[in-house]
């Protein structure tokens, strides 16, 4: 096992040999979640705090599941209720809680970098459930997670992530980890969400789904984050539909073992089909499911690693 971190802050810089023992450890952690083997007792003694400054439904409840089978006390933290409403700094937030012995942070922030100040002012594990635009660590593992259990692999595989690539924390930690991983990716969308700075980081743009579909062996399709687009990006919705939309009948250009995946929530009829969605091709619900294993691989390794002195 190679991990040394004491925080996930993102996947950006990762090593393919880090990478591979979250990954490892998230098949380790699978049984336990899918409750076939019994809850593990790894971070008993121990308080998990989920600080959630913007709404969540899936990563939250994953988060405080994954605590608790490893026997971590789950604390969840309402912002409505307390004195962050009252003018009260993260800093001090985040320690207050650390005297009340917090052991992890699992933070997620509406401005991009607030982990990373976090994690410099606290003595705790931090843990990025998302920080604005800019990464979803845990939810680019989870993905990377379900291809390799899926097809066996990420080495060699073409992996197109489509849609809402400019506001997408969820692209950017797949992106990063996938190229750290071997894949080949590409990044479709309309011209207004697909930024050009990123073709030269190692990643290919394609603003014509058709023309790239049948060459993909996943395809891992983003909502429309319509809440953080601030002017104009698209004429309609229905104009998004019928030119990015993943429907049955593009579907029946695609690889017969294309693999679709979405992060959630999804915007069924927008930017992909109910029957999609919900077809056999579709890997939605086990990319839930495996949320619960990745997440309590990462809270077991980066609680190892600040107990051993990590960075």
């Amino acid at each position: 096992m190679t991990w040394s971190r004491k925080h996930l802050l993102g996947l950006e810089g990762l090593t393919r040999e880090e990478l591979t023992a979250v990954l490892d450890e998230a098949g380790a952690m699978k049984p336990v979640a899918l409750r076939q083997k019994p809850r593990l007792k790894d971070l008993a003694g121990r308080a998990v705090v989920n600080l959630f400054f913007e709404s969540s439904t899936r990563t939250s409840n994953s988060f405080a599941t994954a605590a608790r089978y490893l026997g971590a006390d789950a604390i969840s933290f309402a912002v409505a209720a307390s004195a962050v409403k009252k003018g009260e700094s993260l800093v001090d937030t985040a320690r207050n809680l650390e005297a009340i012995a917090a052991d992890v942070f699992v933070i997620r922030h509406g401005a991009a970098g607030a982990p990373r100040i976090l994690a410099e002012h606290t003595r705790a594990a931090v843990v990025n459930a998302g920080d604005g635009q800019h990464e979803h660590p845990t939810q680019g593992l989870l993905d990377i997670f379900t291809i390799r259990e899926t097809l066996g692999r990420v080495e060699g595989l073409t992996v197109g992530i489509l849609g809402d690539i400019r506001h997408s924390r969820v692209a950017r930690s797949n992106m990063w980890g996938l190229k750290a991983l071997g894949a080949r990716v590409i990044l479709i969308g309309p011209p207004t969400l697909l930024p050009r700075e990123l073709g030269s980081l190692g990643f290919e743009l394609s603003e014509d789904l058709d023309a790239v579909l049948p060459g993909l062996d996943v395809v891992n399709v983003l909502r429309l984050q319509l809440e953080r687009m601030e002017q104009s990006f698209l004429p309609s919705l229905r104009e998004y539909a019928r030119c990015w939309g993943l429907d049955a009948r593009r579907l029946a250009a695609a690889k017969p073992g294309l693999v679709v995946m979405h992060p959630g929530p999804t915007n069924r009829g927008v930017e992909i089909a109910p029957a999609v969605a919900d077809g056999p091709r579709s890997v939605i619900l086990e990319q839930v499911t495996n949320g619960v294993a990745v997440r309590m691989a990462v809270l077991k390794l980066v609680t190892a690693a600040a107990a051993e002195g990590g960075r």
